[in-house]
């Protein structure tokens, strides 16, 4: 069973809601639309994020300051 779609209120800055009017007249589509889709594709994008950091939680790490003095023993500063 679907449930129905949510309503909020989104405040936008003028030049972005101009820009997304725009966009949503020359694609046919509303802007609800549109955000729907610009936060899903964050919300996946977010995902495969924190995926890779589980991903790579093994590895080992090293500190900015260890970062500059390997650069440094290596002539790359």
């Amino acid at each position: 069973m679907n449930e129905p779609n949510k309503r909020s209120t989104v405040y936008f800055e003028p030049d972005l809601h101009r820009a997304l009017r725009l966009k949503a007249a020359s694609t046919q589509c509303s802007i609800s639309d549109l955000v729907n889709r610009a936060v899903r594709q964050t919300l996946i994008e977010d995902q495969e994020d924190l995926r890779a950091f589980e991903d790579r939680v093994a590895e080992p790490t090293m500190s900015y300051e260890a970062l500059l003095d390997d650069l440094k023993a290596h002539g790359k500063l």
